[in-house]
């Protein structure tokens, strides 16, 4: 299980809908994000809760490494977000036998509904599995029409 292997890592979480998700299911959780004013009120939500919930801020654009020990996350998350620098610094971020799902845009995706403008933050058809070669895909998903594409992948151990 996700406890038994290290945290759920919620990587630019955001608001945290994710993240509280997952505290909601007794996991412990890291939501980590640059915007101080939405960990916070994470923060706020987790304590109302009595969540099992960290929140952690750091910018992983400015600095494409992770305030955590390698192999010290069970679960990684990401959503909505795509740094292609960080890739292997997320691949590390997983304990053996832990997971990646990950979520994020293609440049097929115009940036009109609500996406990324820039192409630099829309990956390539096919791109996203190969950011990873270290990780065993378990599903790979895309949809050129809606412009997006979908990861779970394993670390071997």
């Amino acid at each position: 299980t996700c406890a038994r292997l290290g945290p759920l890592t919620d990587l630019a979480c955001g608001r945290g809908r994710h993240a509280l998700r997952a505290a909601e299911w007794g996991l412990p959780v890291i939501g980590l994000d640059r915007n101080r004013e939405f960990l916070t009120e994470l923060g706020r939500q987790s304590e109302t809760g009595n969540r099992a919930l960290h929140c952690l801020r750091a910018d992983l654009e400015s600095a494409p490494c992770l305030p955590l020990a390698p192999a010290s996350c069970g679960v990684v998350l990401v959503f909505r977000f795509l740094f292609r620098a960080l890739a292997p610094h997320i691949e590390e971020l997983l304990a053996p036998g832990g997971l990646l799902l990950y979520e994020t845009f293609l440049r097929t995706q115009n940036g009109s509904s609500g996406g990324p403008r820039n192409p630099a933050f829309r990956l390539a058809l096919g791109e996203l599995p190969s950011l990873f070669p270290g990780l065993e895909t378990l599903e790979y998903q895309e949809s050129s029409h809606e412009g997006w594409a979908r990861l779970a992948a394993r670390k071997p151990g």
